[in-house]
Parts: structure tokens; C-alpha cells; sequence
């Protein structure tokens, strides 16, 4: 009996200390990196910086980001501001898939006129943690993006850059 009771303590100690040694969720992911687009209509291309937040508010079932991308070309300027929703699935300790959609507000300048609009984007998130501590790592993230506006602009885009935990 005593035995027993040896071996259930040892088991706990041990739980214990495994539930210990796991790093906490972070409260936030900081997405930082580039993004380059095309849009299917008329074949231009735009590049720029892209920016993101991400957090969790259903473990295993939903997150969250919003983000601001400046995109641009030689005769255009365009900002798109987005919130996606993303359901993740996690594959291993260090890596990551999401599949998201959201609305996003495109403000465009081209050739001295401006216009706004609302679209509506999809997008597959892969993110790899090289160290299971999952501080820093990175992203890949094609997108499809359907503007809603005049002219009904279809595009295509990719990301990627570096992924900051925020405890």
C-alpha cells in the first residue's frame, strides 16, 4: 500500500513538473514582414511592408488578426487594413496551419484619384517555430482578395516575415 502511494506521488511530482517546464500561450503574436500582390484584372504587381497582430480568443478554435499592408507600385499607392478570422490547427510543437477569411478596407491612390473600398480576403497562414519555446519564428501566407467596389479587382498575394511572441 505504502508503495502505492510512493508511486502515485512520484507520478504527480513528475506531472507537475512537466506542466512546469511547458511555456505559457503567448497573449499575442506580432507578425512583422513583407508582401508582394498581383492583381488578376489588369497584371500589375505591388510590393511593401505588412504588419499584424494575432491573438487567441478560443483556444483551438479561433483567432484572430488584424493587420495593415501598404502595398506599391510605380503609379499607385494602396492600403489595406483587414480582420481575419482563422481556425488553427497545430501540426507539430513547431509547426502551424490556419485557414482564414475577413473583411478588409482598401484605400487606393492611382494616378492622382483616390477610392475606397471593401473586400473581402482568404487566406492560408503556415507558421514554423524553430524552437519549441515558440518565441520567434516565421511565416508564409498566400491570400486571394475580392474587392467588392467598382470593377470588381481580383488579386492574389503572398507574406511572409517574422513571427514575435508576446507573453
Amino acid at each position: 500500500m505504502r508503495l502505492a502511494w510512493v508511486g502515485l506521488l512520484l507520478f504527480n511530482v513528475e506531472g507537475m513538473a512537466q506542466l512546469a517546464d511547458k511555456e505559457p500561450e503567448p497573449a499575442a503574436i506580432l507578425e512583422l514582414g513583407g508582401a508582394a500582390s498581383r492583381t488578376l484584372t489588369d497584371s500589375t504587381s505591388s510590393f511593401g511592408p505588412t504588419a499584424a497582430i494575432e491573438f487567441t480568443p478560443i483556444e483551438n478554435w479561433l483567432e484572430l488578426e488584424a493587420g495593415v499592408t501598404p502595398l506599391l507600385n510605380r503609379h499607385s499607392t494602396e492600403w489595406g487594413l483587414d480582420l481575419l478570422f482563422k481556425k488553427p490547427w497545430r501540426l507539430s510543437s513547431k509547426v502551424e496551419f490556419m485557414a482564414g477569411v475577413g473583411p478588409e478596407l482598401v484605400h487606393a491612390r492611382q494616378s492622382g484619384v483616390t477610392a475606397n473600398s471593401i473586400a473581402g480576403e482568404a487566406v492560408l497562414d503556415f507558421m514554423f517555430w524553430p524552437s519549441s519555446r515558440r518565441r520567434f519564428g516565421w511565416y508564409f501566407e498566400p491570400s486571394y482578395e475580392y474587392r467588392f467596389g467598382p470593377g470588381h479587382e481580383r488579386s492574389v498575394g503572398i507574406s511572409a516575415g517574422l513571427l514575435i511572441a508576446i507573453r
